[in-house]
């Protein structure tokens, strides 16, 4: 497994990163549901395979709990994030997204995500969004600040997106950066260099768009960027899609892991296969940039 610094943390971790939103369970969203069992064993074949980079959250259903229950005896084989600012609702049949920015709402993430991680620490804690004026007028990166102190969170960090990430990225304090970037998706490739040259870790997330156009679950904005920018005619023999799309992700010289998710193992080994092969040539990321750029 190739691995990175993550920016200034000290952490070294996989450049495959394993995102645990598809562990969430029934009474979410979405079509797929992974039981328990299924939960473990997979959780632990991640482990296994020596991705040492976890990222979940507190309303990602039940990943917190699988990864608890799972991981507990495991836990100094790998890096835990989570994130806060979660102020979710679950309803008997859906699970209902809300972001609050308060200090009660971070403090109550933290503590119920150790209860349920089965730690007593996270080494990154992230704000799940968030603007720069909020987070400080709300004195919620001093609460993250005195977490750290206290040694219940090694690092903080940010999961964000445009138009809200200059600004956070301008306040200098994140260690990481949790963005969203691939080929198909690529506005903010410099961005994520911003952040990167402020000292802080870059996690991609969306780093393999899902599988591309061969994904279980069709997504026609990105498959019509695939298809307009005829990045098949790129593709080499032995090259599918979604190795293609991670590996053009890894190929951003700022990427330090990408968080791909997935409860498939033929699909976990085939993007730990990709990732060990690393970036694509420069000339093949240049052309793919300059036809996605063109459309």
């Amino acid at each position: 497994m190739i691995k990175r610094k993550l920016g200034n943390t000290g952490l070294e971790v996989t450049q495959l990163g394993y995102g645990t939103m598809g562990l969430r369970g029934p009474n979410t969203w979405g079509v797929r549901v992974v039981e328990d069992a299924a939960a473990e064993r997979f959780l632990n074949r991640v482990i296994d395979a020596g991705i040492n980079f976890l990222d979940t959250a507190p309303d990602y259903g039940q990943a917190e709990q699988r990864i608890g229950r799972a991981l507990h005896a495991r836990r100094k084989e790998f890096y835990l994030a989570t994130k806060c600012g979660c102020d979710y609702i679950q309803h008997p049949d859906h699970l209902e997204i809300k972001h609050e920015w308060n200090q009660d709402v971070i403090r109550r993430n933290l503590e119920t995500s150790l209860r349920r991680l089965e730690t007593d620490y996270v080494d990154l804690m992230q704000f799940h969004g968030g603007d720069a004026i909020t987070l400080q007028e709300n004195g919620l990166i001093e609460q993250l600040l005195d977490f750290k102190k206290q040694g219940l969170v090694r690092h903080i960090g940010v999961s964000s997106k445009l138009p809200d990430l200059p600004g956070l990225i301008e306040l200098g304090v994140f260690e990481t950066f949790q963005i969203p970037y691939s080929c198909l998706a690529p506005e903010h490739h410099d961005l994520i260099t911003s952040a990167s040259e402020s000292g802080a870790g870059v996690i991609i997330r969306g780093g393999i768009a899902h599988g591309g156009p061969d994904a279980e679950i069709q997504r026609p904005n990105l498959n019509d960027v695939w298809t307009a920018a005829k990045l098949d005619e790129l593709l080499s023999d032995d090259m599918t899609r979604a190795e293609f799309i991670v590996r053009f992700t890894l190929s951003h010289p700022h990427c330090d892991t990408t968080i791909v998710g997935t409860c498939n193992e033929d699909h976990l080994e085939e993007n730990i296969a990709a990732a060990n092969k690393g970036p694509l040539s420069p000339d093949l990321v240049e052309q793919v940039q300059q036809r996605v750029a063109a459309l």
